[in-house]
């Protein structure tokens, strides 16, 4: 398995984030490598189960994974993705901090079959990845909830 963990702070509170998160299609904001990001059921409310379509580039090669947000509540979201190839897993933390919010971001990847062999060549293609979500979703925050004082930043 390939885990990356990184911690970010944006000066909103919350139950805004939270909110704005929650909705996995927004992932084509914050994660680069989300091509698109579609919800399965249209104008359902999001909660426990709901599920999205999304279709990511990595390593030049476009792969879709249908993504359940299975873990939901004031201070975490979990979602999971699958497809034959991997199992892919974004746990993401809020805590309040000074004034604003910290969120922790884990993505945790399991190969499945051969391609579980292509793991130990992964690792850095992952750390990469979680370099630029830790760049691109407090960016993405604030665009799409304004700014505020004292404005993502990293820990």
């Amino acid at each position: 398995m390939i885990k990356v963990e990184r911690v970010m702070y944006s000066g909103r509170p919350r139950d805004e984030i939270v909110a704005y998160m929650a909705d996995f299609s927004h992932a084509e904001q914050w994660d680069p490598g989300t091509i698109s990001c579609r919800p399965l059921s249209a104008g359902a409310p999001v909660g426990v189960g709901t599920e999205w379509l999304n279709v990511s580039a990595f390593r030049g090669r476009r792969t879709e994974l249908r993504y359940e947000l299975t873990r939901m509540s004031d201070d975490r979201l979990t979602f999971v993705g699958r497809n034959k190839t991997a199992t892919s897993t974004d746990d993401l933390r809020f805590e309040p901090h000074s004034g604003g919010t910290r969120i922790t971001y884990r993505a945790h990847v399991e190969f499945h079959g051969i391609a579980r062999l292509a793991r130990p060549l992964l690792k850095g293609e992952f750390e990469r990845l979680g370099d630029e979500v830790s760049e691109q979703l407090p960016a993405a925050l604030q665009q799409a909830l304004g700014p505020s004082a004292p404005g993502p930043q990293q820990l």
